[in-house]
């Protein structure tokens, strides 16, 4: 099975409203989509994800990467010399991880394809379903209350609320939230990177002294403050998730070594894909740290790959994979199949993609 041509696309899906954080806002999905086709005529799949302000990856620097640089590295280089694929695709250009990433998933959805093995089964196969939680941008306290209370009555049992823009508002939102749906469901914050280290100690007390029971704190503070990161590690007694400050398998040691955070998030953006995702997995399970996997908006592309790979590693034991359900339609037929806060997967070879119909290819 060599691979005979790489392609890029795109793709756009509006959302059911507007996704808001304390580092942008996003109204539309629109993300590079890679099909990679083999002689044998299998096809694999991958997504890149257009977030500047974490990876720095745009559409333009995304496609010219894959088509100026990786795709003629990779073509006509057979998929039974995976960890050859692997080597090359790494060592193409430095950084670029989104477009890495979905060159990674389309070889891993043709190497599953070519063992007649769905992927998780090949990284481990320890589960076939999951569960996700559901996050609610950051709005007003009101909004953010009836978009909490919505999906709760949809069955979600765990809130990723986004903070970070004014740490007396974010107070305000969680002792509202907290009261609205009470303590029989699980409450996460992502301050994505929005607080001081010292804000941050001082909210999280206080969160801690008005028992709103937060299960975790996701990168309070900027990316490159390790020292700041640990800091606050170091004076509260909430969990502390590392995300944009835990790009790479060194990142990940970094951070475990100086006990900067409790655990470390994986996304599939942020690696490179699912070869350097799995890195970081074992890492963290070496020092018996969890993990876990999260997103950034993405469709059921990206989603799928990152489902497989959750679904293979026992150390990944929190998911952060909501993002199919927050697309006012859903374009992509086949992969993991997404009913609210369960994801499934089928025993298809690969990914389970069906052929994407609804891309446009350039």
């Amino acid at each position: 099975m060599k691979i005979k041509d790489v392609q890029v696309g795109e793709i756009s899906i509006p959302l059911k409203k507007p996704f808001k954080t304390a580092l942008r806002e996003v109204e539309v999905l629109e993300n590079v989509v890679v099909k990679i086709t083999t002689d044998t005529g299998h096809i694999g799949y991958g997504e890149a994800a257009i977030t500047p302000v974490i990876t720095g990856d745009i559409m333009g620097s995304i496609k010219w990467a894959i088509m100026e640089h990786i795709g003629p590295n990779i073509t006509n280089r057979s998929i039974e010399n995976f960890e050859e694929l692997m080597y090359i695709l790494d060592n193409s250009l430095v950084n670029n991880s989104s477009p890495k990433a979905a060159v990674d998933m389309a070889l891993y959805d043709l190497y599953g394809q070519l063992y007649n093995i769905p992927v998780y089964k090949l990284l481990g196969g320890f589960r076939n379903e999951i569960t996700t939680d559901i996050t609610i941008s950051v709005n007003e306290p009101e909004e953010m209350v009836e978009d909490s209370l919505e999906a709760i009555e949809k069955g979600y049992e765990t809130l990723k609320i986004k903070v970070g823009k004014d740490w007396r508002k974010d107070l305000e939102r969680l002792k509202a939230i907290r009261k609205a749906v009470g303590y029989d469901r699980q409450i996460r914050i992502d301050a994505n990177q929005g607080w001081t280290p010292k804000e941050a100690v001082m909210v999280i007390r206080h969160m801690e002294d008005l028992d709103l029971d937060i299960e975790l704190v996701e990168q309070p503070v900027k990316a490159k403050d390790l020292k700041g990161l640990k800091f606050v590690r170091d004076n509260v007694n909430t969990l502390i998730l590392a995300d944009e400050s835990c790009f790479s398998p060194l990142d990940a040691i970094n951070i475990i070594q100086n006990r900067a955070a409790d655990m470390v998030n994986i996304k599939l953006m942020k690696t490179g894909g699912i070869h350097n995702a799995l890195k970081i997995c074992h890492i963290a399970e070496i020092f018996q740290v969890e993990c876990m996997i999260g997103c950034m908006m993405e469709s059921k592309i990206g989603l799928t790959a990152a489902t497989h790979l959750a679904g293979g590693k026992k150390n990944i034991t929190k998911f952060d994979l909501d993002s199919p359900n927050l697309l006012a339609e859903d374009p992509i037929e086949g992969g993991a199949i997404y009913q609210e806060y369960k994801i499934k997967l089928e025993d298809r070879p690969g990914f389970g993609f069906d052929e994407l119909e609804d891309v446009i290819y350039d």
